[in-house]
Order: C-alpha cells, then sequence, then structure tokens
C-alpha cells in the first residue's frame, strides 16, 4: 500500500486526518464515520491491529524499519499529523463559540447526533426479539443518563486515563462520539478545550522565549491531565481494536442496537435550550472548585420559545448539524460509486 502512494495521495491522507480529528472532537459525530465514507476506515484498523506482540518484539531488538513497515507507519503517521493539527485548531474555536454562542453551538451538536442516529439506523434490517430489547435497554440507559444530575468534572489522573480509553470509541467504532461520552462523564470541557489550549498557548509562549508557565500551577496541572489523557488515548485506540474485531464479529447487530438506543436516549444531555444551575451554600453564595470555577449542580431544560428568535435560529443549527452528517453519507455513497 505504501508503495503505491503519491504526493497527492499522502496530502489527501493528512487532510482526512485533519476531518477525522476535528469529528472526534465533535460531540454527534465519530471519526470512525469520516473513516468509513472516506473509504480508509478497514485500513485504520488493520493499521492498529498490527500493534501487538509482533511489533513490540521487533522494536525491543531494534528493528526499527521492519517495526514501522509492519505497522503500516507512513499511513498512520500521515493520518495522526492531520489529527493533531485539527485538535488544536478545533479546540479553539470551540472554545470560542462555547463562551459567546452557547445555545448555537449546542444545538448543532443536537442536530448531529440526530444525524448519527439515522446515519447508523438507515440501513440496519437486523429487527428482531434480541435486537429490540437490545435497543431497549441501550435507551433505558440513555434516558436514565439524561434525567440524573450531570457527572461533576473530575481531574483525577486515573480517571482522566479511563476517559482517554473511552474517547476514542467513536474513532474505531462509526457513530458511536467519543466526545459525546465525555460529555455525559462530566470532562468535555476540561480534556477536549482547556488542556488542549493548556499546550497551544505553551507552545506559544515557548516560541516567544517565555517559560513563566512553569511557575503557573493551573497550567501544569493541565499539561499534566493532557498528558495522561493522551496515554489512556494511545492505549484505547490499540486496545478497542482489537476488542471491536471480537465484537463486531460475534455480537454486530446487538451492539449496533445497543448504540442506536443509547444515543436516542441520551438526547437529552445536549438539548439546547437549558439553563444551568450552579451549587450554593446556605448563605446564597456560589460554590466553586479549586480552579475557581463554579459547580454545577444540575440543568433546567426548558420548552424553546417560539416567538423568540434566537429559538428559530437554534433551530436553524439544528438543521445544519443533521445536514453535517448527511453530507459525510452523501459523499460516502457518491465515492462508493466513483
Amino acid at each position: 500500500m505504501e508503495n503505491t502512494r503519491t504526493l497527492k495521495d499522502k496530502i489527501l491522507l493528512v487532510i482526512k486526518g485533519l476531518a477525522m480529528g476535528a469529528a472526534n472532537k465533535v460531540p454527534g459525530v465519530s471519526g470512525g464515520v469520516v473513516a468509513f465514507v472516506a473509504g480508509f476506515y478497514e485500513e485504520f484498523i488493520f493499521s492498529l491491529q498490527r500493534i501487538n506482540g509482533k511489533a513490540f518484539k521487533l522494536l525491543f531488538n531494534g528493528r526499527f524499519k521492519s517495526f514501522y513497515e509492519y505497522i503500516n507507519g507512513r499511513f498512520l503517521s500521515l493520518l495522526i499529523l492531520g489529527m493533531l493539527v485539527s485538535y488544536f485548531s478545533v479546540s479553539k474555536i470551540l472554545d470560542y463559540f462555547i463562551q459567546h454562542y452557547e445555545l448555537y453551538v449546542w444545538a448543532a451538536f443536537f442536530g448531529m447526533i440526530l444525524g448519527s442516529i439515522y446515519y447508523i439506523a438507515k440501513d440496519f434490517k437486523h429487527w428482531n426479539r434480541v435486537t429490540i430489547l437490545s435497543l431497549l435497554i441501550g435507551a433505558t440507559i440513555g434516558i436514565a443518563i439524561s434525567f440524573m444530575s450531570p457527572a461533576k468534572e473530575n481531574d483525577h489522573l486515573l480517571f482522566v486515563f479511563l476517559c482517554g480509553i473511552i474517547s476514542v470509541s467513536g474513532m474505531t467504532l462509526p457513530g458511536l462520539s467519543g466526545s459525546f461520552i465525555l460529555i455525559l462523564l462530566g470532562n468535555y470541557v476540561l480534556l477536549l478545550v482547556d488542556s488542549v489550549n493548556a499546550l497551544y498557548d505553551t507552545f506559544a509562549d515557548m516560541l516567544s522565549g517565555d517559560f513563566s508557565f512553569t511557575s503557573n500551577p493551573e497550567r501544569i496541572r493541565d499539561l499534566k491531565i493532557l498528558g495522561v489523557f493522551t496515554a489512556g488515548s494511545t492505549v484505547g485506540l490499540v486496545t478497542l481494536s482489537h476488542l471491536l474485531n471480537f465484537v463486531l464479529k460475534h455480537y454486530k447487530h446487538i451492539t449496533t442496537a445497543v448504540i442506536i438506543g443509547f444515543i436516542s436516549g441520551s438526547l437529552g444531555v445536549v438539548w439546547p435550550w437549558k439553563e444551568t444551575i450552579y451549587k450554593v451554600d446556605e448563605a446564597g453564595v456560589y460554590l466553586v472548585d479549586s480552579n475557581g470555577k463554579q459547580i454545577i449542580q444540575n440543568y433546567e431544560r426548558m420548552i424553546p420559545d417560539v416567538a423568540s428568535s434566537e429559538t428559530w435560529i437554534a433551530v436553524f443549527y439544528i438543521l445544519i448539524g443533521i445536514s453535517i452528517v448527511l453530507a459525510l453519507d452523501w459523499y460516502g455513497k457518491r465515492t462508493k460509486k466513483v
């Protein structure tokens, strides 16, 4: 495969990595969907599965070239390069829009999740008692999570490592958004916005000769969190590719039905029209965590005001979100025909 790739193919592979990385950061859109519709999903999973005992034996024996060729290293390197560039750029954009246009951002996310449900369900023709039961179990879990108080942001390093393992599920399993799961776990902003921005700002400071960040405890904390999260993601990417092969081989239809039910039932988590309720003490003073952030107690979901222009703008963004996923689906069908 590597010997047949032209310079154009390699550039396109980096661009596909950009798209995959961006998709994996947006709740409701799976990086695996991008890989699937862009035509490199099978090679991606194959390459990850080659990171096994034989690969590590080659690496530890100093046979670096053989190791690189065995794991399809050039393909993975170009793809990961695109993902890394995407992570930094998308993180900054998301940070800005979440701060200034929160309603519209969540509306777009809501639309993308609706589109993902359609994408997974449209070609699923294997409904029977077992898959319907699986759908109901997934939906029940999703609905239960929607009515629970949101998980509190948790920066414990072991939990961050587990979040890293879970977050890459969207890269290996088309249709399941790892970012969406991070929202449910309460760590989306911490891991995919704050910590990534901290690394971006650190590089910028170093390039300008400013090393004052070394005495900034919050910056050091965010960098440590990002390092542990990255380690967890790496472990998850390799292990999940092997687990995925087993699950899809033996329980493909059940797994798909559970995912459809779970995502459908969890839509309430990303309902755009909600007001954040923060914890207060007996004196009515807002409680904050160790980093000075107000602690979220719950969300009060509201019925949108149809007389408000903001409501209709948000509906427009929901349609945009749906259109993005449908466009990916259309592109995938068009690519297969060519």
